[in-house]
């Protein structure tokens, strides 16, 4: 039997996958922490460096060395949390193995209570209650999803996710840095608040698409508190000027 174009098991096949898909998970969160942290970072730095020397060397210099130092520590930063994170799911995990033995009367009424919670009640929720517990397996996945509010967390991850928080942040780095390289350091300074602050707008537009929110609204909120936040390093520089040498 064939289907017809108004059949609307169909349509809403069709919605599902591709009108309105559900998005998988991915590198953004990572890719936002290392570009906006590179970002706003060095941004401070060459600010600062530049107001305090006016020295288009030393902007290079001190810019470039926070931008490698800075995405090293940030990569590692991001695999030793991701490795926390699966450490402590394993853990406890394997807490609430032993809970459903030496304390099963307990660990079923919490089952009861959480699906209590959600409106079931009477044979359905003694039923849901039962085929939970029968199984170890099953029972240990609802505490942890249910209870503990944790998800599994795959120890493979943490390779994939230094290096994007890595990477992204030494391409974040270099966006306030490339003014320094072909102008001078006055008209730098203000191309390079320009530069990081449209390039911090297309990050947070991007990120309101891939999720919720309105881009305008994300991309100016991501550009005003990134922009405010290195000029804290402009008025360092600002307040130890260098004097010039005569």
């Amino acid at each position: 039997m064939q289907t017809s174009s108004h059949d609307p098991l169909l349509n809403e096949i069709l919605h599902h996958t591709q009108t309105d898909p559900h998005k998988r998970a991915s590198g953004l969160s990572d890719f936002i922490l290392g570009a906006q942290d590179g970002l706003v970072n060095v941004l401070g730095v060459v600010l600062g460096i530049a107001a305090a020397t006016n020295d288009v060397r030393v902007v290079l210099v001190a810019g470039l060395a926070t931008t490698f130092a800075e995405s090293i520590s940030m990569g590692a930063v991001a695999f030793t949390t991701t490795l926390a994170d699966a450490d402590l799911y394993q853990s406890e995990r394997e807490r609430e193995y032993r809970h459903i033995i030496e304390a099963p009367n307990l660990e079923t009424k919490e089952i009861r209570d959480i699906y209590e919670s959600k409106g079931f009640k009477g044979e359905l929720l003694d039923h849901i209650v039962k085929t939970i517990t029968t199984n170890q397996d099953v029972w240990v996945a609802v505490m942890m999803a249910e209870e503990h509010q944790l998800a599994p967390v795959d120890r493979k991850s943490a390779v994939k996710a230094a290096w994007v928080v890595g990477l992204s942040a030494i391409i974040g780095s270099l966006v306030p840095i490339a003014p320094f390289m072909f102008l001078s350091v006055a008209t730098s300074m203000w191309m390079s608040v320009l530069v990081t602050a449209l390039t911090l707008f297309a990050i947070g537009a991007y990120k309101a698409r891939m999720t919720v929110g309105k881009p305008m609204r994300s991309g100016l909120e991501m550009a005003v508190i990134g922009t405010l936040s290195a000029m804290a390093g402009y008025l360092v520089g600002v307040l130890l000027k260098v004097p010039a040498v005569p």
